[in-house]
Formats: C-alpha cells, structure tokens, sequence
C-alpha cells in the first residue's frame, strides 16, 4: 500500500521559513522521482517542484526559484522541502508524490500571514 505523510507546515510571518518532510512507503522510494505539490485555497493542485533518484537533477516552478530547495534521503525514504524567504502566496496546502502513483497524503498546511 503506497502511503505518503507529510508534515513540517505551519504558520510563519513574511519572510519566515520551514522545512517540509515527507516519509514514503510501499514502493521502491530509491527508484522514483520525489514531488512536492501544492494546493492553495479555491485553486488547483500545481507542481512546486521535483527530485530525480539521484538527487543531480531537479526541477521548480518559476514562482519558487531561488528560495525553495528539493532535496531527498533514499536511506530514509524521506523526501524535504526546504522553504525560504516564504512570502503569502506561498500560503497552501502541500502535498508530496511519485509519478506513477495516483495516491495522496494528507498534506501539511504552510500559512505566511502578517
């Protein structure tokens, strides 16, 4: 059973930052592209950015460049997203995926507020 939980949201002012992680299982964590996706409020479910298996090629949305950083632990099978200079729309609902699998986790909620 392929199983995604996520957590490291939370609420942070402008400026702020947090670290996501995500921990999967019920696959083959080491022989999958990692995403992280994001969800904001009355929208749709965007790619924010991927990892390959290796970890020497990654990819993000325009929005994110510079401030957002995907990195991954095939040992843990754990995949992060380390999240800087969070401005508020960054404010959504975060998820993390593999390509082949249709499953979500339960998110983690990111909140940038004044």
């Amino acid at each position: 059973q392929v199983q995604f939980v996520e957590s490291g949201g939370g609420s942070v002012r402008p400026g702020g930052s947090l670290r996501l992680s995500c921990v999967a299982s019920g696959f083959s964590f080491m022989d999958n592209v990692m995403e992280w996706y994001r969800q904001a409020p009355g929208k749709g479910r965007e790619l924010v950015a991927d990892i390959n298996q290796q970890s020497d090629d990654t990819y993000y949305i325009d929005s994110v460049k510079g401030r957002f950083t995907i990195s991954r632990d095939n040992a843990k099978n754990t995949v992060y997203l380390q999240m800087n200079n969070l401005k508020p729309e960054d404010t959504a609902l975060y998820y993390c995926s593999a390509p082949p699998f249709a499953d979500w986790g339960p998110g983690t909620q990111v909140t940038v507020s004044s």
